[in-house]
């Protein structure tokens, strides 16, 4: 491990880690850490607590797809992981067993209706891949082939369950396409976006696809690392609601690192927030200077990741190792199915 990944790297007890959510959602813990003072623990209901009138709320409106498929090409089995769809309609995947495989090559998927062609291999276990159907047949096929990508932190021997299938999904899920979910929406409940409203927080929601590159570590050195594309959106009239919310006083509220990253991708010189439609491979780390973002609600992430590095960016490296070893003193639950935290933006 190099010196500047050491920053970054934490020990996590087993016992930490969570592997079904809390119930009801918005009864997980949270980790209140202002930009300066001590951190305030409580739960998710408090959160319009620590919100102001006139401040914006932003969710990553996605919805997890079936993204995993076992898959043959004559007699060898080869794993599927899709990653994200590609403009001409072909999808960018991560393949196990990838080796052998050519441009040309068909898999099969074993309900003898579809298939698909390898239309280019790019090593390291990337490839792209063409299926011979689209639109609400792909939709079905991966609802009757596919199983949902958990995360491998997330143990179940014998594969996601019909209940993984309701507790990864969040609140705001909307339109198909993302590979993982984005975890801080788990914790909202129709209860607590009454809560929010009442409080006179505005919400509107954007979309970025979390793909398969979520999953994973940073294996060499932060500067060589590079994040995996996905694709996104921010309308016309959120990204005025954004600037317009801004320029009264109010403040914007990333729900998770996905809807974070999508904003600063959108985000000018000046704070602004202009539409977006397309790819993005931000990499955010301790350096980066912040935009778009006043406080971000997120879970507890794992050592050495790109997203930890990203909370350590937006609260400072100290505060947030200081953040994590509370947590975890006080038995919080880590990653996707984990507690949050509300992080102000260090200045």
């Amino acid at each position: 491990m190099t010196d500047e990944l050491a920053l970054f790297d934490f020990d996590l007890p087993r016992s930490n880690i969570a592997t079904e959510p809390a119930r009801p959602r918005d009864t997980a813990r949270l980790l209140h850490v202002p930009a300066q003072g001590s951190s305030t623990l409580g739960i998710v209901r408090d959160l319009p607590s620590f919100l102001r009138p006139g401040d914006l709320l932003i969710a990553n409106d996605t919805a997890v797809i079936r993204a995993q498929l076992s898959a043959t090409r004559g007699t060898a089995r080869i794993g599927i992981t899709l990653d994200r769809i590609l403009p001409d309609r072909s999808w960018h995947a991560l393949a196990r067993n990838s080796r052998k495989l050519r441009p040309g090559d068909i898999l099969n998927f074993g309900d003898d209706v579809v298939t698909a062609e390898i239309i280019e291999n790019e090593g390291d276990g990337a490839i792209q891949l063409r299926f011979s159907v689209e639109g609400d047949d792909f939709d079905a096929f991966l609802d009757r082939v596919g199983a949902l990508a958990l995360p491998p932190y997330i143990e179940r021997p014998t594969g996601p369950t019909h209940q993984d299938d309701d507790d990864y999904k969040t609140i705001f899920s909307d339109k198909r396409g993302a590979v993982a979910a984005p975890t801080a929406g788990l914790h909202f409940t129709p209860e607590l976006l009454a809560a929010l409203d009442a409080r006179g927080i505005t919400r509107r929601t954007l979309t970025l696809h979390v793909g398969a590159g979520t999953f994973l570590p940073v294996r060499s050195s932060i500067s060589e690392h590079r994040m995996h594309a996905e694709w996104g959106e921010i309308t016309a009239e959120t990204a005025q609601l954004i600037n317009d919310t801004r320029a009264k006083g109010g403040r914007v509220i990333a729900v998770g690192t996905t809807s974070l990253r999508l904003l600063e991708s959108a985000a000018q010189e000046d704070g602004t927030v202009r539409p977006w439609s397309g790819e993005t491979s931000i990499f955010i780390r301790p350096g980066y200077r912040f935009r778009a973002v006043d406080l971000l609600m997120t879970n507890f992430h794992l050592p050495r990741s790109t997203l930890f590095m990203l909370v350590c960016a937006f609260s400072g490296t100290e505060t947030m190792r200081a953040a994590y070893e509370r947590a975890i003193r006080e038995d919080m639950r880590f990653y996707s199915y984990g507690d949050a935290c509300l992080l102000e933006r260090a200045e």
